[in-house]
């Protein structure tokens, strides 16, 4: 089982009354639904931080000199689909 923390946030009146008509709409109560908009915050920024350090690696493979070309033409070759000669390779004809 989780640990959970207690956490002291302060919201203006309004945002307050909203949050509580919102928590009882949604069956849960205030405190669980911040923890869960916050969890979700997290997922999301983490899933950004995945999907950008992926694209910096993919960018920094790119600038070491492989080309989408090249990148694509060495997958291909391992498909037994594709046919060398399709690729542009004469030395097999």
């Amino acid at each position: 089982m989780r640990t959970m923390k207690n956490l002291t946030i302060t919201v203006d009146d309004a945002v307050l009354d909203w949050a509580r008509v919102e928590a009882a709409r949604r069956g849960t109560s205030v405190s669980r639904m911040v923890g869960e908009v916050l969890a979700d915050l997290q997922r999301r920024e983490d899933a950004y931080a995945r999907a950008h350090q992926s694209w910096r690696n993919e960018a920094r493979d790119w600038q070491a000199g492989e080309s989408t070309a090249a990148i694509l033409k060495g997958s291909m070759r391992q498909s037994p689909f594709i046919d060398e000669r399709e690729l542009g390779n004469t030395a097999g004809q």
